[in-house]
């Protein structure tokens, strides 16, 4: 198969038989410095046109390999800047396919230019339609940052290259040591959002582009194919609380969860959910992560991290953006705790608390877990602007857990008793029922509701239909700064 070929064909597997119209297909370059015009540059090495995923409008672009190496070059720039354009005014996703050994040299400032108008309008793009992009053969220097700047990315996991700087160009590494390009090394980095087959990406991509929205004006999406029944109970919900994926998919809709990047920060777990058809972004805390026959495969402490704050925050703005409801399932106790850390937690935690606070989405929490201080108001609390919490029964929430409240408390009532262990017993269990009980939150209004955690998907499926159409008034600024 041809490098043309195969830039066609990536098209045509993604999208609906038959429905890809090409454009601009005439274009080529028109650079005649080094000898170019000797150099036959059909399309200019990118194929664009629009066509739809499961009869949903969608434009596209692959770039070609064989063309200069799949260079980008003035005119290539252009018509991918055109599609951009096309995609903005009529409220449409863009597909980005991409095989390309760098900017054109021999188009040298023009070419450079171009380029900044990519950035710039998908810059413009970012927010108003959903941009996805996978990476099939080489994506290196500045092309790295075009995927990055879209919303959701796809690496070919065996031949794909993704880089800013090469394996063998960074200090003291070369790629026989560590492959810093390859799919993995970039999915376990947090840059790639999916890796697998070329099938598996396509497959990804409809996947996507069916539960997303086609642009923030659409409103709440709603598929209404789905027969599950709203009032199924989610038996094993409870059983499996430490690992949330398990828990999501269990409520979806015909059990149907899309991870995103599921090979990152494991402790966070972030994704998109149905209910009811309507489609939600999902944000939870995971404590262990189980094979597919429930066993146990790693283990997380119980609380924020800075990958893991990070990883929820960038998926919460981006519900918030395309008007995405937004569910949290809060299982956490505390910050991650070593001197690296330490660098960077209280700006990752910030940047995740304003997310959620500036979220003006339908937000609700279900606090699945016991949850104490400035780390469960960081996850969709009702201080936050939640708007509906509920809580499974039994569990706790409160500023600390009882045992450590108590020895602070009660230090000296404690050192003076006869029988120290009984006095710290006692006080706790005082404290859990005053302080950290789901029942004193739901006394003081910070609680809607408890819930059983089978009943968990019917609450989620009530909050919605209430919640729809929310809005919210906000003091008018142009944007936060955290």
């Amino acid at each position: 198969m041809s490098d043309t070929t195969k830039a066609l064909s990536r098209i045509e597997s993604i999208l609906d038989d038959n429905s890809f119209v090409e454009i601009g297909s005439l274009v080529t370059a028109r650079a005649t410095d080094f000898n170019s015009q000797e150099k036959k540059a059909p399309s200019d090495g990118v194929i664009t046109g629009f066509g739809a995923v499961n009869g949903n409008p969608v434009y596209i672009y692959s770039q070609d390999a064989s063309v200069l190496n799949g260079t980008i070059g003035e005119m290539h720039a252009r018509k991918i800047v055109n599609l951009l354009d096309l995609a903005l005014k009529s409220g449409t996703p863009v597909i980005g396919l991409l095989d390309c050994a760098g900017l054109r040299l021999q188009e040298a400032t023009d070419a450079l230019y171009g380029f900044g108008k990519i950035y710039s309008k998908m810059s413009e793009c970012s927010g108003v339609i959903p941009m996805i992009s996978a990476v099939y053969g080489t994506c290196g220097g500045g092309l790295a940052v075009v995927l990055e700047m879209s919303d959701f990315s796809f690496m070919e996991e065996t031949n794909a290259k993704l880089f800013v700087n090469s394996p063998n160009a960074l200090e003291g590494n070369y790629e026989e040591k560590l492959d810093t390009s390859s799919a993995k090394f970039m999915a376990e980095s947090g840059v790639v959002d999916f890796t697998g087959n070329e099938e598996t990406i396509a497959s990804g991509i409809r996947d996507l582009i069916s539960i997303l929205p086609a642009n923030y004006e659409e409103g709440q999406l709603v598929d209404v194919s789905s027969t599950d029944d709203l009032n199924r109970l989610c038996e094993n919900a409870y059983a499996n609380v430490n690992d949330p994926s398990l828990v999501l998919t269990e409520i979806s809709d015909d059990n149907m969860f899309i991870e995103v990047k599921k090979d990152f920060a494991k402790e966070m777990v972030v994704g998109f959910i149905r209910i009811d058809g309507i489609t939600m972004g999902a944000v939870a805390n995971r404590i262990c992560c189980y094979d597919k026959d429930g066993k146990e495969i790693s283990k997380f402490a119980k609380g924020l991290t800075v990958d893991g704050a990070t990883k929820a925050a960038d998926f919460v703005t981006f519900c918030n953006a395309l008007e995405i409801p937004i569910v949290s399932l809060t299982n956490v106790s505390g910050y991650e705790a070593t001197v690296e850390a330490e660098k960077r937690i209280a700006r990752a935690v910030a940047k995740l608390t304003y997310a959620f606070a500036n979220a003006d989405v339908p937000k609700i929490n279900v606090i699945v877990g016991d949850s104490y201080g400035s780390a469960y108001l960081a996850m969709n609390s009702k201080s936050l602007g939640a708007d509906l919490v509920y809580a499974w029964d039994g569990v706790l929430v409160g500023v600390m857990d009882a045992e450590s409240a108590v020895k602070i408390i009660y230090e000296d009532e404690i050192n003076n008793a006869s029988d120290v262990t009984g006095k710290i017993q006692e006080k706790v269990s005082e404290f859990n029922e005053l302080n950290n009980s789901t029942l004193s939150m739901a006394k003081r209004g910070y609680v809607d509701t408890i819930i059983a955690p089978e009943c968990t998907r019917q609450y989620l499926s009530a909050a919605l239909e209430m919640l729809y159409g929310k809005q919210e008034l906000r003091r008018d600024k142009k944007h936060g700064t955290i």
